[in-house]
């Protein structure tokens, strides 16, 4: 059986608008009785074929992908310019394949609901199907042109009036237009949805205030989107004025949603020798694995996800920054990326801790088969800590030269900390260990008992080491800055070199004898200040006494002019003689002193003396005296 078959060449978004003489003339050839609208009323499915159930056979064979659509031409034309504007054959056979629709947006199953709403059935039209609808009516070019209400009209005002006014109906159409490109972004579709989602998210971000919830509940939803619709997103947000902790946790949870936990896979591969091979063979068969599709798309995650990182301190955690830069190495990220994640995290070197900086030495895929050099063997990738410490070396000085604060006391632990993780690997060489633990300068550490733990476990897993070597790894410890305990357990180790030993004996004894010296200038500190107390006690008493002289000599004056006056009164007293005369004054005196009046023995009563006359007669007598 003879079977024509014409193809449709593949159309583009924005192609030529239907009508026209052409499309004219061929309606006016065709002859199709009105009621066969009404009659095809329901369309029969038989395994890949679609059957048009009609009293008028069909005439139009469209196969769209692997189904094939028997239909009748006029309803089709009538409302698509598209399908109007091509020269259709006639089918030989019932069967034969009439029209082929290459890359049709939305496929089969877009299509016939098209079908169904060319034919008059009832369309149902929902945020899962209107973007693929919108997209198929543009590639039919099914406008007002050839009916009012065309299913372009419709589908755009469902966008628009429906969809965009709601978050979850917004957030299934923009996960349904990954399918659709370049459809969706030509007809704006994904541009609204984005728009929509940004000023949504935005606006619920203004209305909680200063507060940062640790996951926002629009996080979890933007999580599911593609990676490039996701940057639109956070783009959009970012340029509405939302807080860089905001953004920087919702990158964070896409990452989390996306990217694997290299920690989590990397859970319990920390051994050495034969824990080497098989974290390196691990990577490199799960990217076996994966294939090349995935690792490209996971690099393309990582890649835009560092490419809209806040640059504000803080946005994102140091733990993230050092998760992302172990996977960008697994999936071989451009050196660029990775030096500027090593850069990030310099900056915030002190909230690291050690397990987040213990990065596996990842075996490349590109340098094909594993060498067997000591240095490819290692355990860890130590170069990459080398470089987040001079980057955070640098940063510390630019901030010591704004008066800002600085954190090498933290980073000094830390860095003592981590030697001593990496000193348990057999292949880590000297030199790298002993440029890494020379990296920070020598005031930075306080106290060098973690170095000397890091030192100690060195020489412990490299028991081989020449004289050489470990006096040449022991200088790089302060002897003066190791604790006591330190000290006692050093001068006891046997695994030190002899010279260091005696270094750290002689120090102890120099630190007993400042210590002793120390005690007995405390002593005769103490005993200055208690003679200066003694002194200043000494001169007080002399003060008392002097005083109480003083008060004595004084005392010895009055009683001397007491003894002169009595001796002046007894004087004036032997003048007056008689009895009359001495018991007048008597009686004077006693006036003088406020004594009541005696009545007279002879019954005369006699006026008092004035008292003020007493006392000035006996001012008279004093002077005369």
């Amino acid at each position: 059986m003879k079977k024509s078959l014409q193809m449709a060449q593949p159309r583009s978004p924005g192609g030529s608008d239907a009508g026209g003489s052409d499309h004219q003339a061929y309606d006016q050839s065709i002859i199709v009785p009105n009621k066969l609208i009404t009659v095809a009323d329901s369309l029969e499915r038989k395994e890949l074929s679609w059957f048009a159930t009609s009293q008028i056979p069909t005439d139009l064979a469209i196969q769209v992908q692997e189904a094939i659509f028997n239909v009748h031409k006029y309803p089709l034309v009538s409302k698509s310019g598209y399908l109007g504007q091509l020269e259709l054959q006639p089918s030989i056979s019932n069967f034969g394949y009439d029209l082929k629709l290459e890359n049709f947006p939305g496929g089969s199953e877009t299509f016939e609901i098209i079908l169904k709403f060319c034919y008059g059935l009832p369309v149902d039209l929902n945020p899962n199907n209107i973007a693929a609808l919108r997209c198929a009516s543009e590639y039919l070019e099914m406008t007002e042109e050839f009916e009012d209400g065309n299913l372009i009209a419709k589908t755009e005002a469902f966008l628009t009036f429906v969809v965009l006014a709601s978050w979850k109906d917004t957030i299934t159409v923009l996960k349904s237009c990954e399918t659709l490109s370049p459809w969706a972004e030509n007809l704006q579709i994904v541009r609204r949805c984005c728009d929509s989602i940004a000023y949504k998210a935005s606006r619920e971000n203004s209305s909680t205030g200063d507060i940062v919830s640790e996951e926002t509940w629009w996080f979890s939803d933007v999580a599911t989107l593609r990676i490039d619709h996701f940057m639109r997103i956070m783009t959009a947000i970012k340029a509405k004025g939302t807080k860089a902790e905001i953004i920087g946790k919702c990158i964070m949870n896409y990452a989390d949603n996306w990217l694997p936990d290299m920690d989590e896979e990397l859970e319990g591969l920390r051994g050495y020798g034969l824990g080497k091979s098989e974290l390196q063979f691990s990577i490199l068969r799960r990217k076996e694995e994966e294939g090349a599709g995935q690792n490209k798309e996971q690099k393309t995650i990582i890649e835009s996800l560092v490419s809209i990182l806040p640059s504000q301190h803080g946005a994102v955690s140091c733990k993230f920054l050092l998760q992302m830069l172990k996977t960008a190495m697994v999936y071989s990220a451009s050196p660029a990326l990775i030096s500027d994640l090593e850069k990030r995290v310099g900056m915030m070197l002190e909230d690291a801790s050690v397990n987040d900086l213990l990065i596996p030495n990842y075996k490349n895929e590109d340098q094909g088969i594993m060498v067997n050099s000591p240095e490819q063997r290692t355990m860890h990738n130590v170069e990459v800590v080398q470089r987040i410490l001079d980057y955070f070396l640098m940063h510390e000085q630019r901030q010591q030269q704004q008066q800002q604060k600085i954190g090498k006391t933290n980073v000094s632990k830390l860095l003592d900390n981590y030697l001593a993780e990496i000193a348990r690997d057999p292949y880590l060489s000297i030199t790298k260990f002993q440029v890494l633990a020379e990296s920070l300068p020598e005031n930075a550490r306080s106290c060098d008992d973690g170095l000397y733990r890091a030192i100690d476990t060195y020489l412990k897993t490299h028991p081989s080491l020449s004289e050489h070597d470990r006096r040449r790894l022991c200088k790089i410890m302060n002897s003066e800055k190791l604790s006591f305990d330190a000290c006692m357990h050093a001068a006891q180790n046997d695994r030190l070199p002899l010279r260091t030993i005696v270094q750290v004996l002689f120090l102890e004894q120099a630190k007993m004898r400042m210590a002793t010296q120390g005690k007995e200038t405390l002593t005769r500190e103490e005993n200055s200040e208690q003679e200066e107390h003694r002194q200043s006690t000494n001169t007080e008493i002399k003060n008392l006494k002097s005083e109480l002289e003083n008060v004595k000599t004084k005392m010895t004056e009055l009683q001397n002019d007491y003894s002169d006056l009595q001796q002046e009164y007894e004087k004036i007293s032997n003048k007056h003689k008689n009895a009359s005369g001495w018991s007048l004054n008597w009686r004077k005196i006693k006036n003088s002193f406020h004594v009541k009046p005696e009545n007279d023995d002879n019954g005369d009563g006699q006026q008092r003396s004035n008292p003020a006359s007493f006392r000035l007669s006996f001012r008279r007598r004093q002077s005369a005296s």
